[in-house]
């Protein structure tokens, strides 16, 4: 395989990893993410947990009591839960009306099918399966995706040809994406496209912008909808602390960290928990988001 990171473009296989949050009630956060959600609880300790599917670890929570939700700040739009199929949506959703779990809404973006919600902390959570790449509406490089009514019917309808009980989270589940609330686009694309070497796929008016590696839809959006030149969130909210990018060898880790010293960025580590006590380097975009660079492709 070619590693193309000369040219600055961060490599094909790249996916999201963990997501880290912090939630003010961990016992109240993993019932939630378990009992709702689906998934398994890979180990927890007095202040952090990490879950995962299949052994695969997916979420790292951890406890600040009284953390308060974020609002009007920068920080977490949503993390995206990719399911590997509609059935798997269809068993998911079907779940979550059976719990009469608040839904904030459901749309179809061309490109894939979509549900949202939040957990207990206010942390927008997506959970989507894509279509096929051979459907997605483009122009030139760029996807095309829609916010179109969510068509629960057709999705529920796939229960009606071979009807199932939900178990949790199936296996090869992913963290398909993570969605973010910026102060201001175009220092955010210039990290994410110049500094990281994502690819621009789309901006969406001119409040959000998405960005991927490999020709994805998006691996990155990021959006003024908390108000431009919105402040970071403070230390006493919930929401995200970091997230990981996966990327294929520590070559490809290497490239990225040489562009942003060339940038002048700072480079860190991810501070070690209980739960997870791996050490990452660690970039921060303009508006303050933590993002960690594994290695180890998803597949």
């Amino acid at each position: 395989m070619t590693n193309n990171n000369a040219s600055g473009t961060i490599p094909p296989e790249t996916t999201i990893g963990t997501v880290h949050l912090t939630v003010a009630d961990l016992k109240r956060a993993c019932a939630f993410y378990t009992e709702t959600i689906g998934f398994q609880v890979m180990r927890r300790t007095h202040q952090s947990a990490i879950l995962g599917v299949s052994e695969r670890p997916l979420l790292l929570l951890t406890e600040l009591p009284g953390a308060r939700p974020a609002r009007g700040v920068t920080g977490l739009y949503h993390f995206a839960i990719l399911l590997p199929s509609r059935r798997d949506l269809a068993i998911t959703l079907a779940h979550l009306l059976e719990l009469r779990t608040p839904l904030q809404g459901a749309s179809d973006h061309a490109v894939s099918e979509a549900i949202y919600l939040a957990d207990p902390d206010g942390n927008g959570i997506e959970i989507y399966r894509d279509r096929p790449r051979t459907e997605w509406p483009r122009a030139g490089s760029q996807v095309r995706m829609t916010v179109d009514p969510f068509d629960a019917d057709g999705v529920l309808g796939e229960l009606n040809r071979a009807p199932a009980t939900w178990s949790g989270l199936p296996a090869g589940t992913i963290i398909g994406h993570i969605h973010l609330h910026v102060a201001h686009l175009a220092p955010a694309r210039w990290f994410y496209c110049d500094v990281l070497g994502f690819a621009f796929m789309q901006r969406f008016g001119s409040s959000a912008e998405f960005v991927a590696a490999g020709g994805y839809h998006h691996h990155i959006g990021y959006n003024v909808w908390a108000g431009i030149g919105a402040p970071p969130s403070s230390p006493n909210m919930a929401g995200l602390r970091w997230f990981t990018l996966r990327l294929p060898d520590s070559a490809s880790v290497d490239a990225i960290l040489r562009r942003a010293a060339s940038a002048g960025l700072m480079i860190d580590a991810t501070p070690a928990t209980e739960a997870y006590n791996m050490s990452l380097s660690l970039l921060r975009d303009p508006s303050g988001h933590g993002v960690a660079l594994d290695v180890g492709v998803v597949v």
